[in-house]
């Protein structure tokens, strides 16, 4: 069988090794010797995001475990609610985000994959359930690829009471199950395609402008919004859940941007062109298309807002090649499948994809011999909705080097010289035990800056998979193993989640 694995990490598969690495090395260390790091908790079963509740007070999210536990002082005081979760692959208990509001407003908002019973052996590749119970229900946690809902995404509203969280709301469902070598449709070329659990995103944020953004990978569609207006092998549907339009089970590869009781806001870039969408793909299109802000999206485990200009930026996973580093405007395409990195280099991207690794992409019906040969076709080839845009990223590396986490620097606390900069963790522990990049912007905001001159062109070429070179005047520190998530403090200072050193660190000043 030939399971896609994503370049960028599979989280579970890498926590085995990234407790070995631990073992072996000594903890953090920052390259700025005026920079200390310490272990803020440890001892937590594979961390992926955390928000403060105040001082030495948050709340972290255990992955596999679907707990949320509440860390008071450095000790795991309480776990606060315990979700049944699918863990397997990149699944789990991955983002949460506080209302702008709180604690006045006590949303906790979380991004999860829920559990299903598994399908029948005689015939696996439909689900038994669309969709898990509101509210979700208490249950074990479970690892098996199979035993999710179609749409096994959630993203939820829970309420805090100063000790628990309680279940309020559901705000959207998201597509999650994935077995795509089902005999219908037929001649898609990929009955050897095995079930994967890749490519879920799960990070999400409010933005400056009360709005919340949730990210969500491609779970290996090929539809309108991977840049395939007929799906991968006209005229048959994308899956054998229909597509390539984005109807509910096929709303992947995107950043959504919602009210926070998950309705759409007005002024969202496609709800101009939303009742169009309804007259030719239908109404669960129409209604999807106004959450989307952005689109072209193949996976993320990083979104952050520059505190400065309030722009969103996030990192996207490749599969061998060309990891990015982007600003996100509303209406971005981002160019997946048909482009990533640079457009001026799709003949690196083609070159590499068809000679290197699985060269197919993770997922069999569209392979990477299909991709245009020239820059001017790969744009063409954009499935443009109206209203939307392509630009390239701000950063790449034309090797994977597995980005996961990114956070912009509050405030001076850790000196003036990292005011508003970028850090980006790692999505595999072996680079530097886990890197810590830190990218400066330029003045307006809206670029890199860089002061090495190989890097004038906004890519580093690296010499192979899993290469930091031309990456050493980034590299800010070390031994963080996967970092799934990067936050300044209320105290100022930096917090790196390692999901497998199963901690929490600090970041300060000498």
């Amino acid at each position: 069988m030939n399971k896609p694995i994503s370049s960028a990490l599979v989280l579970a598969a890498a926590i085995v090794a990234g407790r070995a690495m631990h073992a072996q090395t000594a903890g953090p260390v920052m390259l700025d010797p005026n920079l200390r790091v310490r272990t803020v908790v440890s001892g937590l079963n594979q961390p992926t995001s955390i928000a403060f509740l105040g001082v030495n007070d948050m709340l972290v999210l255990e992955k596999a475990t679907g707990k949320v536990q509440r860390v008071v002082n450095g000790v795991i005081q309480s776990t606060v609610l315990d979700l049944a979760v699918n863990g397997a692959s990149e699944r789990g208990l991955l983002g949460i985000a506080l209302h702008p509001n709180f604690p006045a407003n006590p949303g906790v908002y979380l991004y999860w994959t829920c559990a299903a019973p598994s399908p029948p052996p005689e015939n696996p590749f439909f689900p038994t359930r669309e969709h898990s119970d509101d509210p979700p229900v208490s249950g074990p946690d479970t690892a098996a690829i199979l035993q999710v809902p179609l749409r096994g995404n959630r993203v939820d509203r829970f309420i805090w009471n100063g000790s628990t969280l309680t279940f309020d709301r559901n705000l959207i469902m998201l597509h999650a199950f994935q077995n795509d070598g089902a005999p219908d449709p037929p001649g898609q070329g990929d009955a050897t395609q095995g079930p994967a659990g890749n490519h879920n995103g799960g990070v999400i944020r409010f933005g400056p402008d009360g709005k919340l953004y949730v990210i969500i990978g491609d779970n290996g569609r090929r539809g309108w919004l991977q840049n395939l207006e007929n799906g991968p092998t006209p005229p048959t549907d994308d899956d054998q859940f229909g597509g390539p339009e984005p109807d509910n089970a096929h709303l992947t590869g995107v950043v959504l941007r919602l009210n926070d009781d998950g309705t759409a806001p007005a002024d969202n870039p496609f709800v101009p062109i939303s009742g169009a969408v309804a007259a030719r793909a239908g109404v669960e299109a129409g209604e999807n298309i106004k959450k989307v802000f952005a689109y072209g999206i193949r996976n993320s485990f990083g979104m952050a807002f520059d505190p400065i200009s309030g722009a969103l930026w996030i990192q996207m996973n490749g599969d061998d090649t060309f990891d990015e580093i982007e600003r996100v405007d509303a209406g971005l395409n981002s160019g997946w499948v048909q482009i990533i990195g640079p457009a001026a280099r799709i003949a690196e991207f083609k070159g590499i994809e068809t000679t290197f690794g699985g060269r197919n992409l993770q997922q069999l019906r569209w392979p990477p011999t299909n991709l245009a040969g020239t820059p001017a076709e790969a744009r063409s080839r954009l499935f443009m909705l109206p209203g939307a845009h392509y630009s390239d990223p701000a950063f790449s590396w034309r090797w994977a080097v597995a980005p996961a986490g990114i956070g912009f620097l509050r405030g001076r606390a850790l000196g003036p010289q990292y005011e508003g900069d970028l850090f980006v963790g790692a999505a595999r522990p072996t680079l530097e035990n886990g890197y810590l990049f830190r990218f400066n912007l330029t003045g307006n905001r809206r670029k890199i800056g860089v002061d090495d001159p190989r890097l004038e062109d906004r890519v580093a070429d690296n010499i192979a998979k899993f290469d930091i070179t031309e990456s050493e005047s980034l590299l800010a520190g070390r031994h963080f193993g996967i970092a799934p998530d990067v936050q300044t403090g209320p105290n100022g200072h930096l917090f790196v989640v390692s999901l497998s050193n199963g901690a929490v660190y600090e970041i300060f000043r000498r």
